[in-house]
C-alpha cells in the first residue's frame, strides 16, 4: 500500500484532435486542478499553460518519447493521476507507446481517465482532494517468484 497525498501529481495528455476537449475540460475544472502539480507531454503542456495561465511542467512531445517519460514517472511513483484524452478512432504511429503508458498506469494502480465523463467522475470524487491508500505491486515478491 502507498498513501497518495492530498496534493497530487496529475499528468495531462491528449492526442492532437482531442487537445481542444482536454483544454475545455481543464478550464471547467481549473479551480480543482490548480491545487495539484500538473505535468503534461510537450504540446499539450504548452497549450494548457497558455490557455489556462497555470504552471504545467511540460515533458517532450508524446511521439518523441513523452508517453514513455510519463510511464517512467508512473513506475517511479511520481505521478498519482493520469488524464489521457486519446482518440479511439485515429491510429497513432506511436500506438505501442500509448498502450505501454496505459499498461504501466494500470500496473501501478493509479486512477486513469480517458474521456470527459471519466475525468469528470475523477475530479469530482472526494478522493481527488484527499489522501487515499492504493495498492501497488509487491516488486520483491514478483522477483522472488521469477527466480
Amino acid at each position: 500500500m502507498i498513501t497518495t497525498p492530498e496534493r497530487k501529481n496529475v499528468a495531462l495528455v491528449a492526442h492532437d484532435n482531442m487537445k481542444p476537449a482536454l483544454i475545455e475540460w481543464a478550464e471547467m475544472h481549473k479551480e480543482k486542478l490548480i491545487k495539484h502539480n500538473l505535468m503534461a507531454t510537450g504540446t499539450t503542456g504548452n497549450l494548457m499553460q497558455k490557455q489556462l495561465d497555470v504552471p504545467v511542467h511540460s515533458l517532450i512531445s508524446g511521439p518523441l518519447g513523452g508517453d514513455q517519460q510519463l510511464g517512467g514517472l508512473i513506475a517511479e511513483g511520481k505521478i498519482d493521476v493520469l488524464i489521457f484524452f486519446w482518440d479511439p478512432f485515429e491510429p497513432m504511429p506511436h500506438d505501442p507507446d500509448i498502450k505501454a503508458l496505459l499498461r504501466v498506469a494500470a500496473v501501478w494502480n493509479i486512477p486513469i481517465a480517458c474521456s470527459v465523463s471519466s475525468a469528470n467522475f475523477l475530479v469530482t470524487s472526494p478522493l481527488f482532494e484527499s489522501k487515499f491508500e492504493r495498492q501497488i505491486p509487491d516488486y520483491e515478491k514478483y522477483l522472488q517468484e521469477r527466480l
